[in-house]
């Protein structure tokens, strides 16, 4: 017997097997009697529990009797490593390019946080084509079947790199967005607001829903192309993809924005994005089209601001009732 203690605190004898003996007779062949039955040999060592020693408390039970099935359990455990990026401790710009890795996982929040915030159909609209452009690089990847860098420690192939397609394809789309289909309120809307706010009071500022200007607009182009550069060449940097890897992720992105874009286009222009938009479902969700308009954040605030001044105009009439 050999004394045996596991890992959630049960204390075992194993009893090892032992070669049969042949059996005697009593007196070497004087006893005609056949000999005593004996036991068949073990053939595999047994678990014997002698003590417990409770390791949790409650619940014990369960994993001391789940121990005796899981001893000899090697089974190889995954990870699940949609955010794990190999970078140099030491070098502090390894650090700013593995959080630069991770933009991809932000965008797809920021963008499923404004689908379901704003109702916009502009914003589900780029979220699908991104995700069909993701769809692309799987595919480009597994037809092309070339290897990452030597050095690294990436899953999967390398050409085309998937970073570098992402980001491409939000930046453009972004700036087509931007200075091709974004365009201000139509003419009349805004001659009957001007009207509207001629007709307040003369102390309140005229507020109107309006389009980005050039500059907000060249601003925010910039800042997503800047930023789509660096995530790109931060790829190069950890040393995951070659510079040939990146360049053809950024060419398969910027195609993929401008195939999505015109195919929005001609979707508007042909009646299909408001024929979608009058479904039940759709209306349910209170699905809109209204940024191509306007920018949403500043018309809600206007809509606050108004609220505010019709507050104030309020209170000052209460006032001056009071002191007649």
């Amino acid at each position: 017997m050999v004394p045996w203690e596991g890992a959630t605190g049960v204390t075992c004898l194993v009893s090892r097997p032992k070669t049969p003996k042949t059996p005697k007779t009593r007196h070497r062949g004087l006893d005609p009697r056949p000999p005593p039955p004996r036991l068949p040999p073990i053939d595999r060592p047994t678990l014997l529990c002698l003590s417990y020693r409770p390791p949790f408390g409650e619940g014990a039970a369960a994993a001391a009797a789940a121990a005796a099935t899981t001893m000899d359990d090697t089974r190889p455990l995954a990870s699940l490593s949609l955010t794990h990026v190999y970078y140099d401790p030491s070098d502090p710009l390894s650090l700013v390019c593995a959080w630069l890795a991770l933009l991809p996982q932000a965008l797809c929040i920021v963008y499923a946080t404004l689908a379901f915030a704003s109702r916009e159909a502009e914003v589900a609209l780029m979220f699908a084509g991104q995700l069909a452009c993701e769809a692309v690089n799987f595919a480009l990847k597994r037809l092309i079947k070339e290897d990452r860098p030597r050095r690294i420690h990436g899953k999967g192939y390398g050409m085309p790199s998937s970073h570098a397609q992402f980001v491409a394809f939000w930046a453009l789309y972004l700036v087509l967005f931007l200075f091709v289909r974004h365009r201000g309120p139509p003419a009349r809307q805004t001659a009957t607001d001007d009207s509207n706010n001629n007709s307040r009071n003369s102390s309140s500022p005229p507020y109107r829903s309006r389009a980005l200007s050039r500059v907000e607009r060249a601003v925010a182009a910039l800042v997503a192309v800047a930023t789509a550069a660096a995530v790109a060449w931060s790829r190069v940097y950890l040393g995951y993809h070659t510079t040939k890897q990146v360049l053809i992720g950024l060419a398969a992105g910027a195609a993929c924005a401008v195939a999505w874009f015109a195919a929005t286009t001609h979707a508007r222009d042909v009646g299909l994005l408001a024929w979608v938009l009058r479904w039940p479902v759709v209306r349910w969700f209170r699905v809109r089209d209204l940024l191509l308009e306007e920018d949403f954040c500043q018309a809600g605030w206007e809509r606050w601001e108004e609220k505010r001044l019709r507050e104030d105009d309020a209170l000052v009439r209460q006032e001056k009732a009071k002191k007649r």
